[in-house]
């Protein structure tokens, strides 16, 4: 199961970075608080479409699904975030 945790680097993620876990049934995302996260899971096979917001440095990974949801985990290296691209689309 990859997990994927954005750069604390990025402005957003400085103290509690975001984070993705992909198993073959789920996707699981993180995002960090002062008392414990607050996390998000899409089945796989309700996901609707997968992009990627690139700015200069870092890349943010959106994630929609049928029903509606929608994710953005922000904050990724830009080689990890086109890998979950490609793992959430094939």
């Amino acid at each position: 199961m990859p997990n994927y945790t954005a750069s604390r680097l990025s402005s957003d993620n400085t103290v509690f970075p975001d984070r993705l876990e992909i198993d073959a049934t789920n996707v699981i995302y993180y995002k960090g608080n002062v008392f414990g996260y607050q996390s998000s899971i899409i089945a796989r096979n309700n996901i609707a479409s997968v992009s990627i917001g690139s700015g200069i440095f870092f890349a943010d990974v959106i994630i929609e699904s049928y029903g509606g949801m929608r994710v953005v985990a922000s904050g990724f290296k830009k080689s990890d975030a086109r890998t979950i691209v490609i793992l959430l689309t094939t």
